[in-house]
């Protein structure tokens, strides 16, 4: 059903399917960014606790899975453009929690290693953005949470050729 549509927002001209994504509860996209920030406000409060920024838990998230990740990579695996991680690098080595070492192989290259003091906090953080998880599915049967991280994942993995290709803009806001 492809019929242009007629109303007060000037869609007149559109499908009734495109026009639909004029009310933003329809847009996956917008619904994965409210779900994001809540995400993001929900594990903040827990982690502040400890003197963490929900933006330095994606970073020292990663760095536990593997320390010493150049600065480049550490950016593409959190999935933040360079200068992002510049500012979260800054902070997290103002904290305390990272130090930067040139690499001995590529001077252009900088590796970001954690220090003791955010390896153990991992101990700490895990568990609560375990709770924020448990607080996000609620009511979401064990299958259903699979389905969930299925499409995502394959969600993501159409999008990634899109965004390697796109040339970046500042404007992050989701559809």
């Amino acid at each position: 059903m492809n019929e242009p549509i007629a109303d007060d927002l000037g869609l007149s001209s559109l499908s009734h399917e495109i026009a639909a994504y004029a009310d933003p509860a329809h847009s996956i996209g917008y619904l994965l960014r409210v779900n994001f920030r809540a995400f993001s406000r929900a594990m903040e409060k827990r982690t502040q606790t400890q003197g963490v920024s929900s933006g330095q838990w994606r970073f020292l998230r990663q760095l536990w899975r593997e320390d010493g990740l150049t600065q480049s990579e550490l950016s593409r695996r959190v999935g933040m453009r360079e200068p992002t991680t510049v500012v979260a690098v800054n902070s997290l080595v103002k904290a305390g929690f990272a130090v930067r070492t040139p690499s001995a192989d590529d001077r252009r290259k900088v590796h970001i290693h954690l220090t003791p003091t955010a390896k153990a906090l991992q101990a700490t953080l895990l568990p609560m953005a375990a709770e924020v998880n448990t607080l996000a599915t609620e009511g979401l049967s064990v299958q259903e949470v699979a389905v969930l991280r299925d499409l995502l994942h394959r969600m993501s993995e159409n999008l990634a050729a899109e965004a390697e290709s796109a040339p970046a803009t500042n404007n992050e806001a989701a559809p």
